[in-house]
């Protein structure tokens, strides 16, 4: 015979229930964020080695990211691709300015600027989003919560390597596209906030995000790259790899947001330029200074800082 939970003891789960589904969301968006970060190897290989340019590599990862996911969905769970007919209209705007956009002005801010001040300007999104979500959302925002969104930009700042002028490729045009970069990557991370909002699951959002993204992005295309896949074969593989891990990254990212605010969800995707950072380190031998170690402390104390307010705020 089972014994009966005590009104303390339901007390406590009730509590603790928040709390789980919170840490879960920082989980996922974290996972999601550090898969964003692998991505650089990807881009090493195809645009590095093989010679696409920038603008190409991000064509191919929105085209094969969406067919891998639309053909899994359309397999294990068709019903999940239906929408609204009334909201046709916010997912091709999504797919414009959350997709196309956000991969089209980094992929010129990158080429303008350089990779460092173009990932410091994107990674100004979770200031975007805090800004709207208090506008807009009329989302609080408390002393802690300011502390780890000014801890993160800091970070992002030394990761980037920003303080190192002589290295970067500073003019106007590439400073406002890397700057409207982080415009559109804090619209992505609002739109995705709204569609969950409204009930899709996060595979629903993201197959219509990538999918309409990518015809977006199709105009901006000439058949160089279909010729250089033909005329090697492997260039292919990795592009189908940069799909797959786009297609988990975004299923990731997009349930963690699912679970917590807007703008703690922008501020943990901060670690994304850690994880590239690390990985170019470990893999690619690239130097690693002391300020972006610095940097990388920072962002790490931002996400921890945010994780410890939501357990205070429970307990």
């Amino acid at each position: 015979m089972t014994r009966a939970r005590s009104p303390q003891v339901n007390r406590l789960s009730t509590l603790a229930a928040p709390l789980v589904e919170r840490m879960a969301g920082y989980g996922l968006v974290t996972l999601g964020a550090s898969l964003w970060g692998a991505l650089g190897l990807f881009y090493h290989v195809v645009i590095g080695v093989y010679g696409l340019t920038p603008l190409e590599a991000v064509f191919w990862r929105a085209l094969l990211a969406s067919l891998c996911l639309t053909g899994w969905l359309a397999w294990r769970d068709p019903a999940i691709l239906r929408i609204d007919r009334r909201h046709i209209g916010f997912f091709l705007l999504f797919g414009l300015i959350g997709v196309s956009a956000t991969f089209a002005v980094y992929a010129y801010a990158i080429r303008s600027v350089g990779m460092g001040v173009a990932a410091v300007l994107q990674y100004t999104a979770p200031a975007w989003v805090a800004l709207f979500s208090v506008l807009v959302w009329k989302e609080s925002l408390g002393r802690a919560h300011l502390a780890a969104l000014a801890l993160a930009l800091v970070g992002t700042t030394l990761v980037g390597r920003a303080y190192d002028l002589d290295a970067a490729r500073l003019n106007l045009v590439g400073l406002g596209a890397a700057l409207a970069s982080g415009i559109t990557y804090a619209a992505y991370v609002l739109f995705i906030k709204s569609a969950t909002s409204r009930g899709y699951a996060a595979r629903t959002v993201l197959v219509y995000a990538l999918a309409i993204g990518t015809l977006f992005l199709l105009p901006l295309q000439s058949i160089r790259s279909i010729a250089m896949i033909r005329a090697n074969p492997v260039l292919l593989l990795w592009l189908v790899g940069l799909g797959v891990v786009t297609m988990a990254a975004g299923l990731a990212f997009n349930a963690g947001v699912k679970r917590v605010s807007a703008s703690s969800a922008s501020i943990v995707a901060t670690i994304e330029p850690v994880m590239a950072m690390l990985l170019g380190w470990a893999v690619l031998g690239e130097s690693l200074e002391g300020l972006q170690l610095l940097g990388a402390c920072c962002v790490l104390g931002a996400v921890l800082m945010l994780q410890g307010r939501r357990r205070r705020s429970v307990a």
